[in-house]
């Protein structure tokens, strides 16, 4: 058994699927199967509880995952840490972006991270904030973007944008006319809110029920162009942060400040404590540090 063998017995138990595994590794079924079965053959014992199409890990296997867990990430710091004095400035960055986040902030700054760093490749993961943090905290991703606070003792992080959400009416609703709301104002309205997954949903939520409400949600979506077009289309009311109000079509929605209480939106990059960073990584980290800070400056 190597670390090869362990990679494919992960992959399997992450996927609850030999087909699934095999599909992300880019290698036959009964190639990984038959890896699997030479695995409990010579460990005496059995990894997953086949069931059906479905398969589970059982006791001797869960065990085995967490064990394996540990050895691949050990494997693969060495691995990078290695290869970086090989390679220099040769690398591969995976960041995960959520989706109204992506456009908005980052073409520019990978455009020019490109072009300083032409022989790194980085590969983009659209997922909320939630997802976003588990990959990172995991490995699956080594940078994140997610909105802040998130949790000190287990992410690095530094904040890129300071901003608060903005209420969304059609331009018949009758908050319209206002030049500010409060969020005690919306107790009877319909929400449009992203899905449970991004961060702006739990955010939200909890400010409605911290002033005295639960709010009535009829749709949720990944999109923001989708929530802005059920706002424009008369379905409910959305929140939404200034920057993303700015590619807003005003002329079919009113856009308002919310207030009592200001709901912040802080976006922030993340990337764990306790794992190794490669080179390409930490050049990202301090490339974009540097772009952001001077944005900010030049705003003064």
């Amino acid at each position: 058994m190597d670390i090869r063998h362990l990679q494919y017995f992960m992959e399997v138990a992450r996927h609850r699927s030999f087909t699934k595994a095999a599909e992300a590794l880019y290698i036959t079924q009964p190639t990984i199967s038959k890896t699997i079965k030479n695995m409990e053959e010579e460990l005496d014992i059995v990894l997953f509880d086949r069931r059906g199409k479905r398969i589970e890990l059982t006791d001797a296997g869960e065990i085995m995952y967490e064990q394996a867990r540990l050895i691949v990430k050990s494997f693969q710091s060495l691995s990078s840490e290695l290869k970086d004095l090989q390679n220099l400035k040769k690398g591969h960055i995976r960041i995960g972006l959520p989706p109204m986040i992506g456009s908005s902030f980052f073409p520019e700054v990978i455009g020019q991270f490109h072009q300083q760093y032409p022989e790194v490749t980085i590969q983009i993961f659209e997922d909320g904030a939630k997802k976003v943090e588990l990959d990172v905290e995991s490995g699956l991703l080594d940078i994140g973007v997610t909105v802040l606070p998130t949790d000190n003792e287990v992410f690095h992080s530094f904040s890129f944008v300071q901003e608060k959400l903005m209420l969304l009416v059609h331009p018949t609703h009758p908050l319209g006319g206002k030049q500010s709301v409060s969020l005690m104002e919306l107790e009877s309205e319909s929400f449009v809110l992203f899905r449970e997954d991004f961060a702006l949903h739990d955010r939200i939520i909890t400010e409605c029920v911290r002033v005295g409400f639960q709010p009535h949600i009829v749709y949720e979506s990944s999109q923001w162009d989708l929530i802005s077009g059920m706002v424009a289309a008369n379905l409910g009311i959305a929140l939404l942060p200034e920057t993303i109000c700015l590619e807003v079509d005003k002329s079919r929605i009113r856009i308002l400040p919310l207030t009592d209480p200001v709901i912040p939106w802080q976006l922030g990059m993340i990337w764990c404590k306790d794992r190794y960073q490669s080179f390409a990584t930490q050049e990202w980290i301090h490339f974009t540090q540097n772009i952001f800070k001077k944005k900010e400056n030049g705003k003064h």
